[in-house]
């Protein structure tokens, strides 16, 4: 089911995680928002392996980070889903999906959600851009395609965002929702919004 995310008010400070990470390539461990504290950025990515939205966006998004990350963003990606029902989201899962991608930054699983409640996470991809003080400076949508919209996968809105962020801009006025799957909660779990 596609939804929109939540528009989490601009100026939130980041909720905190202690999340497990499954990318190989930062070893097994888990992160937390102050292993990010060097960076003068950081998005924060709600995503899946399974979602035809994070499919779609999958090859520029990995185009984004590389550019960011050398530019001083960090980038974080959290997996929320219910992995009982959607195993293929699970830490297998996630493992392959960061290798076979070639994630240039940690993949941490929510498991039990809490994370994804503290952010009003709603959809995959979900983005969230924090200033260096670590107060939200973008939230919405990585562009303006989708799976079946013919837009050009882009992320012309995500990369003004970061542009402005890096250069010590203002926020963009006009920030548009993310679409994507819902995030697959576990049953009882649902948040309000939901």
């Amino acid at each position: 089911m596609a939804v929109t995310s939540t528009m989490l008010q601009l100026g939130t400070a980041a909720p905190d995680f202690d999340l497990p990470n499954f990318n190989a390539k930062f070893g097994d461990r888990h992160y937390r928002l102050s292993d990010f504290n060097s960076t003068q950025g950081l998005l924060v990515a709600f995503i899946c392996n399974h979602c035809p939205y994070v499919k779609h966006i999958r090859g520029e998004f990995m185009r984004f980070a590389r550019e960011y990350e050398a530019r001083g963003l960090g980038i974080v990606a959290i997996a929320a889903n219910d992995i009982e029902a959607y195993p293929e989201d699970g830490p297998a899962g996630m493992q392959e999906e960061a290798t076979t991608a070639g994630y240039t930054f940690p993949y941490l699983l929510d498991a039990t959600q809490a994370v994804a409640k503290a952010y009003q996470a709603a959809c995959t991809p979900d983005l969230y851009l924090f200033d260096a003080q670590r107060r939200l400076f973008y939230r919405g949508r990585f562009d303006a395609s989708t799976p079946k919209n013919n837009q050009p996968v882009n992320g012309q809105d995500l990369r003004a965002a970061a542009d402005a962020l890096l250069a010590g801009h203002a926020a963009p006025e006009a920030q548009l929702a993310s679409m994507g799957c819902n995030i697959k909660w576990i049953p009882g779990n649902e948040p309000a919004w939901f």
